[in-house]
């Protein structure tokens, strides 16, 4: 864990029309209790878009042809930079809106509280966790249960088949 004082930026941008999704102060909120004793200095853009965007995102980088919720993208920092040159990029995170809405409909969420469990999640991938194996998995999954709560929010895998 990280201690002392954080200082975090966080960019809450909107591809398509703001009715119906969270704030800016929400994610900022999510994300922050994300990465809060967890990193110490972050800058990190968070990205609303709609299911064309997702898509084609999801095809270029991932090679999965459809829009998925959520996907990460760390920052690649540049090589040689001098030294004490400082470069807090940590990332960005695109959340497609309207698969966000239809799976939280399907699941019985609650909208906030899935957007808020995305943003958790992706700001987790940026930090280097991973659900690859089970054992990964358990782990992330208990640490997002735990943030959640902490913003009280209930656990999201409650009633999730996986």
């Amino acid at each position: 864990m990280t201690q002392g004082p954080i200082r975090l930026d966080i960019a809450v941008g909107y591809a398509l029309p703001r009715k119906g999704l969270p704030s800016a102060v929400s994610f900022r909120r999510w994300a922050t209790a994300a990465l809060a004793g967890r990193i110490r200095e972050a800058d990190l853009a968070i990205r609303l878009v709609g299911s064309k965007e997702g898509r084609a995102l999801n095809r270029h980088y991932r090679g999965k042809d459809y829009a998925t919720n959520v996907l990460s993208f760390p920052a690649e920092l540049p090589e040689g930079l001098p030294p004490g040159v400082r470069m807090p990029l940590l990332g960005d995170l695109v959340i497609c809106a309207p698969v966000v809405a239809r799976e939280a409909r399907e699941q019985g969420k609650v909208l906030n509280a899935h957007y808020a469990h995305l943003t958790v999640h992706g700001a987790l991938h940026l930090l280097g966790w991973n659900h690859e194996d089970s054992r990964e998995a358990e782990a992330m999954e208990q640490l997002e249960r735990d943030i959640l709560a902490g913003l009280g929010i209930d656990d999201p895998y409650a009633s999730a088949d996986h």
